[in-house]
């Protein structure tokens, strides 16, 4: 993958798709209204967030799906890109698409206009769930766009949700490993948000769709963003973008907390904390070790972890110090 640049984001939801996922409420989501995004936009946008004393950036094309769209207006946003990449304050151009809009000739064509990343929304490796989620393609499609993205020499990056219809936390576990078989470069996982207004909210209200709580999400998440780590595939994210007020007053059910990356990795600590002090003797006082940058997520929110561990181990005390170590990593001082 290559190095982290500074994002110029261009959002154009719902571009290309052809219908709506159950989930879905993507000008919610991204807070862009009805007018269309055209290369004028891009080049108001490039322009006010970078110069050309201040070059190394990447256009990133989020929202909808940007290949599934007409290649005219493909063509015209990217075009409007060019004259930045050839001056250098654009690297490079990223974007975003659905599995079954990805083909050869797709791919060849974006090169030819500096795409160095593709992300795709495979969303589930499981075809049931694809199915009961509206996403009109099969787990194969994205097996297929992978190998497609990868072998032309891009940066691939796969997102995946926690928690959709039919889906089960065995089911996403199996997606996760699924998906790290497909080698990404990275990853973002999402879990299930419910918007009102959306199929997935009247499935809710029906009975036919179980929420999909914060709890169950940090606790499916937990497992897999170790696997993805242990694989040596970058995780990008884990939850969606902070909501704005207007959005986040739509948020019906689900697993949303505009920290929920740090839930999850407050998680992933506990687990490893509990495992270290199997067995230790009741009334102990414990010091744990971990890297200054990972503190508050081995505390865990209102000190909630230490809590824990306490009251499961019986301790007399126990603190949380820095020390030198790297990531997850926890000492027993």
């Amino acid at each position: 993958m290559t190095p982290r640049a500074r994002i110029i984001p261009v959002f154009v939801p719902q571009s290309g798709c052809s219908g709506t996922c159950v989930f879905c409420d993507q000008r919610l989501i991204t807070g862009t209204g009805e007018k269309p995004v055209t290369s004028e936009t891009v080049k108001r946008i490039i322009m006010r967030s970078a110069s050309v004393s201040n070059a190394g950036y990447e256009l990133a094309f989020y929202g909808g799906s940007f290949t599934a769209g007409p290649v005219s207006r493909q063509e015209e946003l990217l075009g409007a890109a060019l004259p930045f990449l050839r001056s250098g304050v654009l690297n490079g151009v990223r974007i975003s698409t659905r599995p079954d809009a990805v083909d050869i000739e797709t791919a060849e064509r974006l090169g030819c206009f500096g795409v160095k990343t593709i992300e795709i929304g495979a969303q589930s490796m499981i075809d049931h769930v694809l199915a009961a989620s509206g996403r009109g393609h099969v787990a194969g499609d994205t097996a297929a766009a992978a190998r497609i993205v990868k072998d032309r020499g891009f940066d691939l990056i796969l997102q995946m949700m926690t928690g959709l219809p039919g889906s089960s936390e065995e089911l996403d576990f199996e997606t996760a490993r699924r998906v790290i078989d497909l080698g990404p470069a990275g990853v973002r996982i999402y879990p299930t948000v419910v918007f009102e207004n959306t199929v997935l909210h009247e499935m809710q209200k029906s009975g036919t769709y179980k929420e999909h709580t914060l709890d169950a999400a940090v606790r499916v998440c937990a497992k897999i963003v170790p696997e993805f780590e242990k694989a040596g595939i970058k995780v990008i994210r884990t939850g969606i973008n902070t909501l704005d007020d207007m959005a986040l007053r739509r948020v019906a059910a689900g697993a949303y907390h505009p920290a929920f990356g740090e839930l999850v990795r407050s998680r992933i600590m506990l687990r490893k904390a509990e495992e270290m002090l199997s067995g230790t003797a009741c009334g102990s006082e414990i010091a744990l070790g971990v890297s200054r940058f990972r503190i508050s997520a081995m505390t865990g929110q209102n000190r909630e972890n230490l809590k824990i561990l306490s009251e499961e181990f019986s301790l007399k005390s126990i603190k949380v110090m820095p020390a030198d170590v790297e990531n997850d990593e926890i000492l027993l001082l």
